[in-house]
């Protein structure tokens, strides 16, 4: 089969002859036909993720064909469509994974590949209106948003939320599910035009964050702040998002693209009757219902752009300049 390689970190996308993998005991072999890419495969590319090793074939999103079924699995799901759940070992406690979890990608074979073998509990169907493109750009994003707004936000209808960063692809997911959820959404970026396509997806305002005094124009366009801020970023801007919430309101973190969180002055958290909450991916229950939300909304995932697998690099590029409004996808088969 052909796959996409990293041979060395920040080093090219390699596109080379490697084996088929063989499905094991409770494993279905895919047959890739579409994956996404995430800011996480970045990171592995350039050789800062943590766990990095090379070469390696990297991707967490895929959509396919179920190829075979290993031994003591369902060979009824041999031709079927499906999409790859990239969450594996979770566990059996919906409240945080096991020792045993990981995302597909990293540390075992990814799915920038013609194949990937992949527990049959993290297969789903794939619904039959849907292209693999737009399937393949649901999993680990979707995933991620989904459980970040409901289960840890406990997002409500008619809430205040901030989505930081808007642009990339668990950004616009964080959109479009509170805005089908009938959140009020505002948004913040460094890029203006960013900032117009989120108001023109249905954000009620947004703010460049690289002005001064962003958070107060977001305290006045939003009232009196807001009950959940959703962020992707930490940083030096994380205490500042302490003053943006409601009392009784929620910070979920999902990343640190912007580095350490500084000191931070206690009685923002303790006196809001505060929660700042982590999370990671999510549970099986979590993707389930993701999928179901998205069908019952009619939810677009948002492709900014589709490359061949010949042009791999390309996609990674758009990734690296920060160019992309959304998902970018790679056809692969």
């Amino acid at each position: 089969m052909k796959a996409v390689f990293f041979e060395s970190p920040d080093s090219p996308c390699v596109i080379k002859e490697t084996f088929r993998p063989e499905p094991n005991e409770g494993e279905v072999l895919v047959r890739v036909k579409a994956t996404s890419l995430n800011r996480r495969d970045y990171w592995i590319k350039k050789g800062i993720y943590q766990g990095s090793v090379y070469p390696c074939i990297a991707g967490s999103d895929a959509s396919g064909i179920v190829e075979a079924a290993g031994p003591g699995t369902d060979e009824n799901l041999v031709g079927k469509e499906v999409i790859v759940n990239p969450a594996i070992n979770w566990g059996s406690n919906p409240e945080y994974h096991s020792d045993q979890f990981e995302i597909l990608g990293l540390p075992r074979q990814g799915t920038f590949a013609e194949y990937i073998c992949v527990p049959a509990a993290n297969i789903f169907e794939k619904p039959s209106s849907w292209s693999f493109e737009k399937a393949s750009a649901f999993p680990l994003a979707g995933l991620t948003a989904y459980r970040a707004l409901f289960t840890r936000g406990g997002l409500r209808k008619g809430d205040n939320i901030l989505v930081t960063g808007i642009g990339g692809g668990v950004s616009m997911f964080l959109l479009r599910f509170a805005l089908a959820a009938e959140a009020k959404v505002y948004v913040t970026s460094s890029s203006e035009k960013k900032i117009k396509k989120a108001i023109q997806e249905g954000a009620v305002n947004g703010v460049l964050y690289t002005e001064n005094g962003w958070d107060k124009q977001l305290m006045e366009m939003s009232g009196n702040g807001f009950e959940l801020i959703v962020d992707s970023a930490a940083g030096e801007n994380f205490s500042t998002l302490l003053s943006l919430i409601k009392v009784g309101g929620k910070i979920v973190n999902f990343g640190g693209t912007a580095g350490k969180i500084p000191a931070i002055t206690a009685a923002k958290i303790f006196w809001k009757q505060a929660s700042i909450l982590g999370t990671t991916m999510g549970s099986p229950e979590d993707f389930s219902n993701m999928m179901d939300f998205v069908v019952t909304h009619n939810i677009e995932p948002g492709i900014d752009k589709i490359f061949p697998m010949e042009d791999a690099e390309l996609a990674f590029k758009l990734l690296e300049n920060h160019e992309q409004n959304g998902k970018v996808v790679i056809k692969i088969n």
